[in-house]
């Protein structure tokens, strides 16, 4: 993809003898939305980690049009590479006004300002809640101030991991709606990884199923809002390759 803002080749992650991903291929465009969906255990968790540089990895990452394989997960950081973690992690004890300031802790005093005012926008939930603490929130809203403290640090890349779990459905639209509009009016380029298909055919314009650490189908945007996605969804998560252009035939 050549006017990717991330790519890697042959990216690859082991835990002691386990190879949680093996030999990984993909591009995330700029200003666009890629996903990774599969099971649990199917090493899309594994891929953002290895991206963001927080687990030793092979291969190669380049953002930008710099390799930056070598770089530790600091200096990805402060490039704009930022993870969003599966279970949020905010810290609970912490207020909410707290939590955002910590993600715009590199950030001058203007820029703080202004990033909160824009992330208290799109979160309406979370302004009147600032000095409250964050453990006392819903799970929809900590979801929600998780995603607003990464958009403190004006990333150019997020990495997004289950922002689903453990949400009822009516929030999980919401989350995925407000996601949306920040994409349109920020331009930010974002990796979501999820199980949820229909979650993800909403946000993505691009995605890649994965199964035991390989990638086993690739769809557009398109394809995945197609008649026939599902099924072919269905035939990646079980293991058959499905290369990008197979499109339905209903």
């Amino acid at each position: 993809m050549s006017d990717a803002l991330l790519s890697t080749r042959g990216l690859s992650v082991r835990y002691g003898a386990t190879v949680a991903l093996h030999g990984a291929d993909l591009s995330v465009a700029r200003a666009g939305v890629s996903a990774l969906l599969g099971a649990n255990g199917a090493g899309k968790s594994s891929t953002l980690k290895a991206i963001a540089g927080l687990v030793p990895a092979g291969g190669v990452v380049r953002f930008d049009g710099q390799d930056i394989s070598r770089w530790d997960n600091r200096r990805r950081y402060r490039a704009g590479i930022v993870y969003v973690p599966e279970g949020r992690e905010i810290v609970p004890d912490l207020s909410v006004a707290e939590n955002l300031l910590l993600g715009g802790y590199f950030a001058s005093g203007r820029e703080r300002a202004t990033r909160r005012d824009m992330v208290l926008a799109f979160f309406p939930e979370i302004a009147s809640r600032l000095h409250s603490p964050a453990g006392l929130m819903s799970g929809g809203e900590q979801q929600m101030l998780a995603i607003g403290r990464a958009l403190m640090s004006g990333p150019r890349l997020l990495l997004l991991d289950e922002p689903s779990l453990g949400l009822a459905p009516q929030l999980v639209v919401r989350v995925f709606e407000r996601l949306a509009a920040i994409q349109r009016e920020q331009s930010l380029s974002a990796l979501l990884v999820e199980q949820s298909f229909p979650m993800a055919a909403r946000l993505a314009d691009h995605a890649w199923f994965m199964r035991h650490g390989e990638i086993t189908g690739e769809f557009t945007g398109d394809e995945m809002r197609s008649g026939g996605a599902r099924e072919r969804a269905t035939s990646a998560y079980l293991g058959a390759h499905v290369p990008a252009e197979a499109h339905a035939t209903d």
